[in-house]
């Protein structure tokens, strides 16, 4: 029984190791998510430009987008090669979870203007603008501590000069994270962590 299980991991080792790197990263450890309480969720390869961020761009803001989805359909619309449309995070509205889509040195799609893309960590969160159920204090605090880390590790100021809404980058046609979006605590948890 001992042999049988052993011969088991073998082959199922060694059939991973046949799987194309595109493939095998759909179930890479949650290690390698850059924010250490995050699950690796990944964006198709089709959705992001590879980067080597900070050295190539530098990292100056946090953009905050409200999905106008629901988390597993965030995460689905990431992963499809067609959308061409991904964020470096996506924050579950209920329990918080936080999944990592895109690595943080890599340039997510996410502002749809392509400088402010360079430069900033996009922070999606599932819900809709006019309906401010979904922005549970969960929510909030999980996704104020994921912030107050990216702000930390690439020494941005807690302040809505640095963290700021998808509407708020220029040429956006976007109203996310919208007039529901409570930005006064935002901030104040941002600042708490």
């Amino acid at each position: 029984m001992q042999r049988r299980r052993i011969l088991q991991g073998a082959a199922a080792t060694a059939t991973a190791a046949l799987l194309p790197a595109s493939v095998r990263a759909v179930a890479a450890p949650a290690a390698a998510a850059d924010f250490p309480a995050a699950q690796w969720s990944p964006a198709s390869a089709s959705n992001y430009t590879v980067s080597s961020r900070p050295s190539a761009y530098p990292v100056d803001r946090v953009i905050i987008h409200v999905a106008q989805q629901t988390f597993t359909q965030t995460i689905g619309i990431f992963q499809n090669p067609a959308k061409q449309v991904s964020a470096h995070y996506v924050v579950r509205s209920g329990d918080g979870l936080v999944a990592q889509c895109v690595r943080e040195k890599d340039i997510a799609w996410h502002a749809g203007n392509w400088d402010y893309n360079t430069r900033s960590i996009g922070i999606e969160h599932e819900g809709w603008v006019d309906q401010p159920s979904y922005f549970t204090h969960t929510m909030y605090e999980r996704s104020a501590r994921l912030t107050a880390d990216i702000c930390d590790r690439y020494g941005l100021t807690k302040d809505r000069a640095h963290i700021i809404g998808h509407h708020e980058v220029p040429g956006s046609d976007h109203t996310d994270p919208g007039v529901n979006w409570d930005w006064v605590r935002y901030i104040r948890l941002v600042n708490l962590v």
